[in-house]
Formats: structure tokens, C-alpha cells, sequence
């Protein structure tokens, strides 16, 4: 089996270093629909990252995934291009070397844009409802995948598969993908597991060379890959708090109020005009009262300096 991490080629940074010409795509997370069923993942959207270490002896490789499954990722400030992924990445893999005491290099090994929008590569974003999967073992979860391609390196294409299965508390989706994976000869020596912020959990499952192709599958247990999440979401169900229904029936009782003084002004003495309101007078003395409660308050500011309201000759 063909190793995923990279070797060292003299025309890397040339490439990276060429501005991508494809305008960058923000997904509609809101609203996805597949089969019929509507998904809103748009919680789930922002920067995430997983990691594993891979051995290639004499090599070890550390070796991050970034991605982010609404919208590109940013550009990382200070950085050089040629040790980031391009503009218009969903999906980036950065590998550093690890040293004999267990750091870091300083500059990354490697950098590989798994997925995103770039001239001559397309997202392509694909959705599949799980229970509807033409494979049995999906059939029998709940939620979807996801696919999103467009990245290349040295040649060959690159792709990441994203699993979103419903868990309500954010670890109970199975585990039975796992026995399958690390079957090869080149066997993951570390699988990082990730909170997304919002009570789900990220699993790294495998980057690895599939018919040709590098693939990166992640397991995503969260609650917005139940179908019927919406409904009991309490912020989605519309309803009104104390204070709304509050004000709600104040306004309506001051309407009638209103309304009905109106009516008896009218009925019973003729009024036109503001004396049809109740109160009209009142009504009508309310900017004179305010004007006269603003200047006391000014002059309460001031300090009194005037003597009874008289100035002196």
C-alpha cells in the first residue's frame, strides 16, 4: 500500500505559491437536504482539527487535519504560503517530522489540500443519507455522509469522507468502522479524538490510499445528524417567553382601552378629533410634561446655579 505522507519535491512550493484563480465556496449548512430529509449543520460550521502519528521507518510523521465543512478555512497570519493550504480549502493536511526527543520541526514536512474549490479542482460537495445507503451496515444508522473532493498533490487526487452519524448525547454512534480500518501493512499508531464544541465527538478513522485515490475518513457523533433534531430543539420551536406574551397583552388591553373610550366620547358627546381620545388632554400635555422633567433633570445636574429662576440685573 502506497503511504500517504508526502517525500520532499523540489516543486511543492511553485505550486502552492501560484494564487488560486476559483472564487472560494461557502456551503448552505442551514439547509441540506438529501432524500428528501432536511439537515441543519450549520452549528457544527468553523475550524476543527484531528491528528495522527504515522510510521515509515526511519520516518515518523505527526500529521494535522484541519477542515471546516461550511465554509474555507482562513489563512493563518504569519505563516508562509508555501507551509499552508491554499485559498478556497475545505479540508487541509499539514505533516511535521518528528525528532528523536518527540518535537516538532519547526517547518512542516508536508502540506496537502485534501478538499476545496481551486482552478482545476471542484469541491464537488456530495450528501447520502445513511439510511437509505445502498450498504447494509449504513442502512442500519442515522445521518449522512458527507464527501468533498477538488484537491490534489504530486498527481493524485484527494478526497474526504465525513460521517455524521445522530447521537443525541454525542458518543453513542457505534464503533464498528474501527475493527475494519488499519488492515494494511502501514497500521496507525495513534487515532485522536476531538469535542467539537457543541457535545459531539470528532474521530479520526483513516488517511489512506484508496484505488488510487487518498481518502480521509472522519466519524462525526453529533446530535445534528438526527433526523429529527429540529422538533425538539426548543430554539427552533418558536414559541413565545413570559415577557412576549407579556407586553403582547398590555398592547392589546391599552389598544381596547382605546378603542372603546373613543367609541363612548363619539356616541355619547359628539367629539371630534383628539376629544375623542380618553384622556385627551393629557394625551396632548405629554411632550409639554417631558420637556418640563428633561430640564429639571438638567438643571438637578447642573447643580442649582440659578436662584429661583430669576437672574440678576
Amino acid at each position: 500500500m502506497r503511504p500517504a505522507f508526502l517525500t520532499p519535491n523540489p516543486f511543492l512550493s511553485i505550486a502552492i505559491l501560484l494564487p488560486s484563480l476559483a472564487s472560494a465556496i461557502n456551503l448552505d449548512c442551514e439547509n441540506i437536504v438529501t432524500d428528501g430529509t432536511r439537515f441543519n449543520l450549520k452549528a457544527l460550521g468553523g475550524p476543527h482539527q484531528v491528528a495522527m502519528i504515522q510510521e515509515y521507518p526511519p520516518t515518523k510523521l505527526d500529521t494535522f487535519f484541519s477542515f471546516n465543512i461550511c465554509t474555507p478555512l482562513k489563512k493563518k497570519k504569519g505563516v508562509a504560503k508555501e507551509d499552508d493550504c491554499p485559498n478556497g480549502t475545505n479540508v487541509c493536511a499539514i505533516q511535521y517530522r518528528l525528532e528523536e526527543d518527540g518535537s516538532l520541526e519547526e517547518k512542516p514536512f508536508g502540506v496537502i489540500p485534501i478538499a476545496g474549490q481551486y482552478l482545476g479542482g471542484d469541491l464537488d460537495v456530495q450528501y447520502t443519507r445513511l439510511k437509505t445507503s445502498s450498504s447494509h451496515s449504513d442502512s442500519q444508522q442515522e445521518g449522512l455522509r458527507m464527501e468533498m473532493h477538488g484537491g490534489k498533490f504530486q498527481k493524485r487526487k484527494q478526497k474526504a469522507v465525513i460521517e455524521l452519524l445522530c447521537s443525541k448525547n454525542g458518543d453513542g454512534a457505534t464503533e464498528k468502522r474501527d475493527e475494519d480500518e488499519g488492515s494494511g501493512d502501514e497500521k496507525k499508531t495513534k487515532k485522536e479524538v476531538v469535542e467539537d464544541g457543541q457535545g459531539g465527538r470528532i474521530k479520526l478513522i483513516s488517511y489512506e490510499d484508496v484505488e488510487g485515490e487518498d481518502v480521509l475518513r472522519l466519524q462525526w457523533n453529533t446530535k445534528y445528524a438526527c433526523e429529527n433534531i429540529e422538533s425538539e430543539d426548543p430554539k427552533q420551536s418558536g414559541g413565545w417567553g413570559f415577557f412576549s406574551w407579556f407586553f403582547f397583552i398590555l398592547f392589546l388591553s391599552l389598544l381596547a382601552y382605546l378603542i372603546l373610550g373613543s367609541y363612548l366620547n363619539y356616541n355619547r358627546y359628539g367629539a371630534r378629533g383628539w376629544d375623542l381620545l380618553p384622556h385627551g388632554d393629557t394625551i396632548r400635555d405629554i411632550p409639554y410634561i417631558m420637556q418640563d422633567w428633561f430640564r429639571k433633570v438638567v438643571d438637578t445636574l447642573q447643580g442649582g446655579h440659578t436662584r429661583g429662576g430669576y437672574s440678576a440685573v
